[in-house]
């Protein structure tokens, strides 16, 4: 079946049954704000009630989660950990995520409340981890369907693949290269994805639905969903091919009033775009000493700009944990919150809904992170869904690669397993071209620890070919290009200035090319340019050196227009295939790599 065909009819009556609410019973707001006219029993009991009539505010739950980038399974090492502040004033780390445990969680969280929503705010799938990414990402399409999501916003990397194969995980149909992985055909999602700002550019109109409104009982409400204007500075140019990207603050007024008009007063945007809160606590309080002091980024100017109509605010992208308040432009405060990654938090929101108005009453909004935690029952119906797509992975996934002594990290400013990559791919472009001097890796492209511990029985220290999957999970090729030395300098000087100047990204680096750091100093002069080394001689800006990076890079992906100015191009493998050809070749059971000492970039503090 092609990607664009429709919902089987059982799934139609699925989607029916969830997203509209029944015809019985169901009270109007005029209704209410008629039956409260002076004179009338709801008017007297209004007046005996202190200026409330019974049943005029109804809470509604409204659970939300981002970033969960198709982590079905417990999340790896320091991406399956959260840091818990504690009343003293010390942390502590607690193990969380998973699907089976989120999925549990929530069920109990939904216990007793008739109403509540769940909402997402983007990435969930895509730089998956092999069980999902090997197959396009099916499988967390059918987790989120387990989950009873109701609507997500797109994230960026709901385009690693372009529209047309989001389109599918939104409609169904068989992958149109690599088919169907079963018997039963994929359905696609049950819940709408919401792309407000990302047009055809053709048509100039949204790729999918651009708001979506939840109706129980005569209460209603809307969902606005845009992902960050950047997209293309971070996604592949196939990746969005033919797509615009439109300001988020905009795009979001402009639906807002639309909703309006359509007698939907309240309203939840859903943004793939956040910020970043002073501690990385879950339960840090970013709105101390004031209202959302504790957060900075981008997501800070869009709440202060987007309209009051909106109500709240659940954001994504930082992979942050906040649960802030932060002044509408109104001055009024307005809830804006996100859950970290991975599946290892949810935010538990109650919205009271005033039927005589239809709007939120945003002083009684509250808000709160919560940790899915692993000491409650896996899901039984996600067990079986794991279990089911790790059968058909087995073959190509626990295949060993490699052999590690200790774990590999990827945090930090320089991380070991930055500098393994970026080491891997210097050896690939070694193959390709003995003359290739250096090799640069973005960090956003490492997207999971290498731990010693043994998973699935393989085996201490051992990695397979399912764990590097999760570590670098794009399929980006390794390209070879001549920059001369004043453009290597410039590079470099690019991850703390330009587009990176308020969030930095920091190349990992191969062995040999090194430098300063300077972080007390600003701008594009944080990279020391006299400090910058080649085996120990300086770059010379006259000369030529051939430089390996992958295919995101060297296209000026992630803030870098200049590595997309490099010549004489040569393509080589994938980055995995770089990465498990540096394993085999550097590593044995008896002889494993250690982590690297992460010692290549001075920093100065």
């Amino acid at each position: 079946m092609p990607a664009t065909s429709p919902a089987h009819p059982e799934r139609r009556r699925r989607r029916t049954n969830r997203f509209l609410a029944l015809a019985a019973g169901v009270v109007t707001v005029g209704a209410l704000a008629a039956a409260a006219l002076p004179g009338s029993a709801t008017a007297d009991e209004d007046q005996r009630t202190g200026g409330h009539w019974p049943g005029r505010y109804q809470d509604v739950q409204l659970l939300s989660f981002n970033d969960l980038h198709g982590n079905l399974e417990p999340p790896a090492g320091s991406s399956g950990r959260v840091t818990e502040k504690q009343p003293d004033g010390t942390t502590k780390t607690i193990d969380a995520g998973g699907v089976e445990y989120l999925a549990t969680h929530l069920r109990q969280a939904r216990e007793g409340e008739k109403y509540s929503i769940t909402a997402a705010g983007g990435d969930m799938v895509g730089a998956s981890p092999l069980i999902s990414g090997l197959f396009h990402d099916e499988p967390t399409i059918e987790a989120l369907n387990k989950l009873d999501l109701d609507v997500t916003s797109v994230g960026n990397h709901e385009f690693d693949e372009g529209a047309k194969e989001l389109g599918r995980l939104q409609n169904g149909g068989c992958h149109p290269k690599d088919g169907c992985y079963s018997d039963e055909e994929f359905e696609g999602a049950d819940f709408p994805y919401l792309a407000a700002n990302v047009l055809d550019e053709k048509t100039k109109k949204p790729i999918l639905k651009p708001y979506w409104v939840w109706k129980k009982n005569g209460v209603k409400v809307g969902f606005i969903g845009v992902t960050l204007e950047g997209t293309p500075d971070i996604v592949s140019a196939e990746g969005v091919k033919g797509l615009s990207f439109k300001d988020e603050t905009e795009t979001i007024n402009k639906y807002a009033k639309v909703l309006q008009k359509q007698g939907v007063k309240s309203i939840v945007a859903l943004i793939h775009e956040g910020g970043f809160p002073a501690s990385t606590s879950y339960n840090y309080d970013c709105d101390a000493p004031g209202a959302g002091d504790g957060v900075s980024g981008p997501i800070v100017d869009i709440a202060k700009n987007v309209t009051p109509q909106v109500d709240a605010l659940v954001t994504g992208h930082t992979h942050s944990a906040y649960v802030c308040s932060i002044a509408d432009p109104a001055g009024k405060p307005r809830m804006v919150t996100s859950a970290a990654s991975f599946g290892r938090l949810y935010t538990d929101t109650t919205l009271t809904y005033d039927r005589l108005t239809g709007d939120i009453a945003r002083t009684a909004v509250k808000s709160a992170n919560r940790v899915v935690t692993r000491d409650v029952p896996k899901a039984p119906d996600m067990t079986e869904l794991i279990g089911k797509w790790n059968t058909l992975a087995a073959p190509i996934g626990n295949r060993a690669i490699g052999y590690i002594s200790g774990d590999i990290g990827n945090t930090g400013t320089e991380s070991p397993l930055g500098d393994l990559i970026a080491d891997a791919q210097l050896a690939h472009g070694k193959q390709l071209d003995p003359e290739t001097d250096l090799a640069l890796m973005n960090p956003g492209g490492i997207r999971a620890p290498l731990t010693y511990a043994a998973k699935a029985g393989e085996g201490d220290g051992v990695v397979t070919y399912a764990e590097g999957f999760t570590v670098q999970p794009f399929a980006n090729t390794v390209n070879l290009q001549d920059f001369t030395g004043a453009q290597l300098i410039q590079a470099l000087k690019e991850q703390v200035s330009g587009p990176n100047a308020a969030a930095p990204k920091i190349l990992q680096v191969s062995a040999g090319l090194t430098y300063t750091l300077d972080l007390t100093k600003s701008g594009a002069d944080r990279v020391v340019t006299d400090s910058i080394k080649l085996n120990g001689s300086a770059i010379d800006p006259a000369a030529t050196y051939r430089v390996a990076t992958n295919s995101f890079l060297a296209g000026g992906g992630d803030g870098f227009p200049t590595l997309g100015q490099g010549t004489n191009d040569v393509v080589g493998a994938d980055d995995l295939t770089a990465l498990e050809q540096y394993l085999t070749a550097n590593s044995s059971a008896s002889n494993p790599i250690a982590p690297p000492k992460a010692d290549r970039i001075t920093v100065v503090n």
